[in-house]
C-alpha cells in the first residue's frame, strides 16, 4: 500500500522559515523521484521543488530559488523542503508527490494529503 504523508507545516511570520518533510512508503525506487507543490484559494497548483530517487538532480520554481532547499535520506524514505525568507504569498497548501518528474504536476502518480503553511505580514 503506497502511502505518501507531509508534516511540518504551520504558522510563520514573513521572513520566517518553516521544513517540511515527506516520508513515503510501498513504493518501487523509480517511483521515489518527489516532488513538492502548492496550491493557493484560487490558483493553480505549482510546482516548487523537484528531487531526483537518487538525490543527483534538483529544481526549483524560479520564486523559491536561493531560498528553498530540498534534500533525502533514502535511509529513512524522506524528503526534506526547507523554507527560508517565507512572503506572504506564498501562504498555500504544499504537497508532496512521487512517481512524476520535475515540475509539472502531471505525471506524478501519488499524493499526499498536504501540510498548510501560513506566512503572516
Amino acid at each position: 500500500q503506497v502511502q505518501v504523508v507531509e508534516s511540518g507545516g504551520g504558522t510563520v511570520q514573513a521572513g520566517g522559515s518553516l521544513r517540511l518533510s515527506c516520508t513515503a512508503s510501498g513504493l518501487t525506487p523509480v517511483d521515489l523521484n518527489m516532488g513538492w507543490f502548492r496550491r493557493n484559494p484560487g490558483k493553480e497548483r505549482e510546482g516548487v521543488s523537484y528531487i531526483s530517487w537518487r538525490g543527483d538532480q534538483t529544481r526549483y520554481a524560479d520564486s523559491v530559488k536561493g531560498r528553498f532547499t530540498v534534500s533525502r535520506d533514502n535511509a529513512k524514505n524522506t524528503v526534506t523542503l526547507q523554507m527560508n525568507s517565507l512572503k506572504p504569498e506564498e501562504t498555500a497548501m504544499y504537497y508532496c508527490a512521487a512517481g512524476g518528474f520535475g515540475l509539472l504536476d502531471r505525471g506524478y502518480a501519488y499524493w499526499g494529503q498536504g501540510t498548510q503553511v501560513t506566512v503572516s505580514s
